[in-house]
């Protein structure tokens, strides 16, 4: 089983640090879902030194969605270390997470995110500085680098582990990539068979079939999911289900995707407020959509919505429209 410090997971399943997605609301249908170790949205070290409201909230760990690894980004070594303090002290989160892997241009162009990338060294002297400022146990989330001229994935991985970081998450992609193009798990392959602390793998893993896959031609530790699970948590449990006992669940009807929608929705009003978190579920809802009969037209209105009754009538409603078209094929045949 995948193990971080003294963190045991009961699975080797992670859900993926997403911007603007995994919040509590998120991560706690996650972990109901199976995963093993569920990762926060990064955070700013400024921002937590700032005491900025938003990012302190950011913050908040569920108990029920531990065990949890909270990520935090920045360029220069005093505000990191300063914000990994915090983390560590003021927080229930059970691993800090840093990111190297960012690659949206107002990160980088602070030195932060994947910026880190093109120096080992940076790289080791930030990872040793944060490891010896906390007790939590200290990770990387990183890419295989910066551009096709510039992977020094191996190097960088050494890197971490030399300077006490207890495990690794590695994107298969570039920088310049951003999320086209292909996963390179032949890097995380070499980066798994270069370090001895766990590897967890990401990227292109969109299938229980993929996740295995990965396991077996990288050797890596860890399979993380990021986008195959927006909108669609039951790709965790099929995963978990599938790499245990080989089989592979069959899809959820589309009321049930609707019931965990609304779930999802509801944690969020209880964080945000109905307001915020109507406008936040709009692209949540079109992910949970995704590949129903017809609900093109159903996306078209989401934008609309303003409060949880314009989502729950609109969604319940097209859901009867589908059951009462599944019944009468069903009648005909």
């Amino acid at each position: 089983m995948l193990q971080i410090g003294s963190i045991k997971m009961k699975n080797q399943v992670v859900l993926a640090p997403m911007a603007g997605v995994c919040n509590p609301a998120f991560r706690l249908i996650a972990k109901e879902f199976g995963a093993g170790l569920v990762c926060a949205e990064m955070v700013s070290d400024k921002a937590i030194l700032h005491k900025n409201e938003k990012s302190l909230s950011m913050l908040y760990v569920d108990e029920r969605e531990k065990p949890l690894s909270l990520q935090i980004f920045g360029g220069e070594k005093e505000t990191l270390v300063e914000a990994a303090k915090f983390v560590d002290q003021n927080t229930n989160a059970d691993i800090i997470d840093i990111n190297m892997g960012c690659p949206v241009p107002k990160i980088t162009k602070c030195d932060a995110g994947a910026k880190w990338l093109l120096d080992p060294n940076k790289i080791y002297e930030m990872v040793s500085a944060t490891v010896d400022a906390v007790r939590k146990p200290v990770t990387v989330k990183m890419r295989m680098g910066w551009d096709e001229e510039h992977i020094f994935a191996v190097e960088n991985a050494q890197a971490v582990e030399r300077a006490g970081g207890s495990a690794i998450a590695l994107h298969g992609r570039t920088r310049v990539q951003m999320y086209e193009g292909v996963a390179n798990w032949d890097i995380i392959k070499q980066v798994k068979g270069s370090v001895s602390i766990p590897v967890m793998g990401n990227g292109d893993v969109k299938t229980p079939e993929d996740a295995k896959r990965m396991l077996d031609e990288t050797g890596v530790d860890g399979v993380m999911i990021g986008r195959a699970a927006l909108g669609n948590p039951w790709m965790l449990y099929q995963t978990i289900n599938y790499l245990e006992h080989g089989v592979t669940p069959v899809e959820p009807p589309p009321r049930e995707k609707i019931d965990v929608c609304m779930v999802h929705l509801d944690r969020l009003i209880d964080l945000k407020g109905e307001n915020v978190a109507v406008r936040e579920m709009r692209k949540h809802a079109a992910w949970y959509l995704k590949g129903m009969r017809g609900s093109g037209r159903i996306r078209d209105q989401i934008n609309q919505f303003a409060t949880r009754d314009d989502v729950a009538n609109t969604l319940y409603g097209y859901i009867e429209q589908l059951e009462e078209q599944q019944a009468e094929t069903s009648s005909a045949v």
